[in-house]
């Protein structure tokens, strides 16, 4: 966990140099940020963040030699506390899914502006799934697609979540409108460590294993 006084420590992993250097001079404009340390490819960027503990990589997917996509788990495995952020130019859903599916805590696009970036990096610290906006409906599908290859699961999940609470809900409901526990607190009114009760409850009753499972069964059944 950070302090607030802390700085959040980053990795920036892009075989672009131009793309790289930019994108590190942008995060260093923002005081509560700290780069420290860069890679190009795959292998330095699991040295790098081996030898660094980074509590957040940005990890670009069109990498040399091994993608960004298939080199998460040894990066996850070379420094497992860190957050690590997919930003990349591609759109395609197989990246997506097989990202979160890695342990990717999030999955952003290039196209993001600086502010955007500094709080879904902050958010990813607390804990949350962030998607690029542009990326819901991909993950939804790929989410279906999914659940259609074990129906099984996904007919439990579907009775589970005629089971909640009203104010699992709620929570439910925020939780696919993108709202980060900090925020849900704030606008039902609860305490933040109330609302990580709840969303663990969820978990368990849907039979899901992240906020992003929850983001889609809230989407799919008509909640936001």
């Amino acid at each position: 966990m950070i302090d607030a006084d802390d700085k959040i420590r980053l990795l920036v992993v892009d075989d672009h140099t131009l793309f790289r250097r930019g994108l590190m001079a942008l995060l260093a404009a923002d005081d509560g940020l700290l780069v420290v340390g860069e890679a190009g490819d795959a292998g330095e960027a699991q040295r790098r963040a081996e030898g660094l503990r980074p509590d957040v990589v940005l990890l670009d997917n069109h990498l040399p030699g091994v993608t960004g996509v298939a080199a998460l788990p040894a990066l996850k495995a070379a420094c497992p506390e860190a957050r690590i952020l997919m930003l990349t130019v591609s759109e395609d859903e197989d990246d997506l899914a097989a990202a979160l599916k890695a342990g990717a805590s999030g999955y952003l696009l290039k196209t993001i502006d600086g502010a955007e970036l500094s709080v879904a990096i902050r958010r990813a610290i607390a804990g949350d799934s962030v998607i690029a906006p542009e990326m819901t409906s991909k993950l939804v599908a790929a989410f279906r697609q999914s659940q259609a290859a074990a129906p099984a699961p996904q007919a439990m999940a579907e009775a589970a979540a005629g089971e909640l609470s009203p104010r699992e809900t709620e929570i439910l409901r925020e939780i696919g409108s993108g709202g980060s526990n900090k925020e849900i607190a704030r606008r039902l009114g609860i305490a933040e460590s109330t609302v990580k009760v709840h969303v663990q409850h969820l978990l368990r009753k849907l039979d899901v294993s992240s906020r992003v499972h929850l983001a889609v069964i809230a989407k799919d059944r008509g909640l936001v």
